[in-house]
């Protein structure tokens, strides 16, 4: 299940959480496209001929280019890589963008899924995070995107927010769940250094995040999923049967996958390799014919790492006859000895080999991480 991820790095403003790379200087998108395509093109031996199950345009804001761009992207990726003919193929992208023409567009240029970043259906919360977007918009544009005929989508949902109550809280997922959503994606907001939002804390400017609140949205987000059928299949996602994000899915269970673009990762099994985060210098290296990045071999603590990481995060949890096969009985050991004091305290269970976190450990999963990582 080897996937491709396109990097878009722009949008319209910043908003005030985000420690993603982004511009807001937007006259630079043509060349970005050309330089996306030369690296595709440069780097198309990666995947070494696997089946590509999912192509996704994450960013920034890839519904901020011209349907146009996207159009030509997904036709060069199916000149130079086996596309699977079930693939899913997403576009991350605001609501602010999602005309029904554009949508129309998208969905004809091969787009069969949206993830939408809605993050709230409160204008006092979107304010809060400096979304250029309404509630209003956030509404018709996945109205829109069922008009188009998308029957795949996502939105984004931010909890935890300073000011945010239990009952907004209660009222986005009201909406989210009567809409007719397949998928949902829900963040604790989470202080970035460097960002708007520290500033803001740290000046006083803006009340900092309470993680009681946070701790209370989360465990109502659980509660809620669940009782409208919703699979909690990894910490911070929920979908129903078949509507699993498989990008991301894939993420999380090892496979490979190329990263196009500035800050863009990839990873082949052995190492990882990551891209500048410079949209001037990734655009004049690539006019260069070549692609600026820094790449890490992995050692085997990192994988042995990198598996706990990703496997405790999601609902089928860490197999123990897996790290039997990948990395031996010496590492098998050391980890049935690491997760012993969370069994006992049921921040873990057992089940049919498998170590899965329970509701009570779901609430404090990087601790217990950290715990079964070898330092």
């Amino acid at each position: 299940m080897a996937g491709i991820y396109i990097h878009i790095p722009y949008c319209r403003q910043a908003c005030h959480y985000c420690d993603f790379h982004f511009s807001t200087t937007r006259n630079s998108i043509p060349e970005m496209v050309l330089a996306l395509e030369g690296e595709l093109r440069i780097r198309s031996g990666y995947l070494n001929g696997q089946q590509v199950h999912s192509v996704y345009f994450g960013g920034g804001t890839p519904s901020i280019l011209e349907p146009e761009a996207i159009t030509h992207m997904l036709s060069v990726i199916h000149e130079l890589f086996d596309i699977h003919p079930d693939a899913e193929i997403t576009l991350e992208a605001n609501p602010d963008d999602l005309t029904l023409s554009y949508l129309t567009f998208l969905r004809e240029s091969g787009i069969n899924r949206l993830s939408i970043g809605v993050q709230s259906f409160s204008d006092k919360d979107l304010l809060v995070m400096n979304r250029v977007h309404t509630a209003e918009q956030a509404l018709q544009s996945i109205e829109n995107a069922v008009k188009a005929g998308f029957q795949n989508l996502t939105i984004d949902l931010i909890y935890g927010t300073p000011g945010m109550s239990d009952s907004q809280w209660n009222k986005n997922l009201d909406i989210a769940f009567s809409i007719g959503l397949n998928h949902l994606s829900c963040y604790s907001l989470t202080v970035e250094p460097r960002t708007a939002l520290a500033s803001f804390i740290s000046t006083g400017k803006m009340k900092d995040v309470d993680d009681g609140q946070a701790t209370r949205q989360f465990l109502i987000l659980m509660d809620r999923a669940a009782g409208a059928g919703f699979i909690h299949y990894e910490i911070s996602n929920f979908g129903k049967e078949g509507f699993f994000s498989r990008h991301n899915t894939s993420y999380w269970s090892g496979s490979h996958y190329l990263g196009i673009g500035p800050s863009a990762h990839s990873f082949d099994g052995l190492s990882r390799q990551w891209n500048v985060s410079s949209n001037p210098e990734y655009i004049r290296s690539l006019k260069a014919g070549k692609v600026p990045f820094v790449r890490e071999e992995l050692t085997r603590r990192d994988r042995y790492n990198e598996y706990i990481l990703t496997s405790l995060r999601m609902h089928t949890g860490i197999n123990g006859e897996e790290i039997l096969e990948k990395f031996g009985d010496t590492k098998r050991k050391d980890f049935l000895q690491a997760v012993s004091p969370f069994l006992i305290s049921g921040e873990i269970f057992e089940f049919e080999g498998r170590y899965i976190l329970t509701r009570k450990g779901k609430l404090m999963a990087d601790r217990i991480t950290s715990e079964l990582f070898l330092w």
